[in-house]
Parts: C-alpha cells; structure tokens; sequence
C-alpha cells in the first residue's frame, strides 16, 4: 500500500469507520483502482491538505453535491460523513436549502430525500453498507 493510500483510508475512516475497505470492497469485483483512486488521490491527497478542517471539507462536499443532484448515494454517505465530524442535523439543512439557489429545488428536494436517509442510518450507526452504495 502506498502511503498516500494509508493516509486516505485513515482520515477516511475519521469520517466512516472502516470506510476505506468498504469502499476497495465495493468496488473490486469490477473497478478495483476506481476505489483505490479514491482513497488515494481523494482522501490522501485532497482531504488531506492543511487550510480547512475535515469539518468544513464536508460541509463543502455535502454543499457541492446537493448542488448537483445527481449522485444521491454519495450525497448519502457524506452527509453522515458530515454528521460524524460534527456537522449537525440543522446545519446540513441549512446547507441543502442554501444549494436550492445554485441546484434547483428538485435538486434540494433530492437532498432533503438524503438527508432524511444520512439521519436514519446515523442514528442506527448503519456501518455495514459500502460507502456511496
């Protein structure tokens, strides 16, 4: 493993316990460097550059896909990402409702729809399935 991936997976896993592996998992069957990219490139080297805290890293990811409404999955699991680097539930709200400008309002109603899905498996602590499933 090269270091740029030790590190994704581990501030990876800051966000989704055991995220990395779920991710590599997902996807080895059928793309297995798309995952590793990920976490490599993604993770290792993108989050993981000083200037913002992980917190606001999130806030600006749920941010950009409420916006583009298109990767509901994703959208899911960074929200809860959110959540678990102390984003809270109004705030995410806040978010989504601030992207209506920039997106649509089928877009926010989109991500209100992740939302509700990101507070349920939160709350349960739902670690099992893979990351933007």
């Amino acid at each position: 493993m090269s270091e740029r991936f030790v590190r994704g997976s581990e501030l990876l896993d800051q966000i989704h316990t055991g995220g990395g592996a779920r991710l590599v998992e997902a996807m080895s069957d059928i793309a297995p460097d798309l995952g590793r990219f990920i976490i490599e490139f993604g993770f290792g080297e993108v989050y993981s550059r000083p200037g913002l805290r992980l917190r606001d890293r999130q806030i600006a990811t749920v941010a950009a896909l409420a916006a583009m409404g298109t990767a509901q999955p994703q959208l899911v699991a960074h929200i809860e990402g959110a959540l678990a680097v102390g984003v809270t539930k109004p705030e995410i709200i806040e978010i989504i409702i601030q992207m209506a400008l920039y997106g649509g309002f089928p877009a926010a109603m989109n991500a209100v729809d992740a939302a509700r899905q990101a507070f349920v498996a939160f709350d349960g602590q739902d670690d099992s399935a893979p990351l933007g499933s």
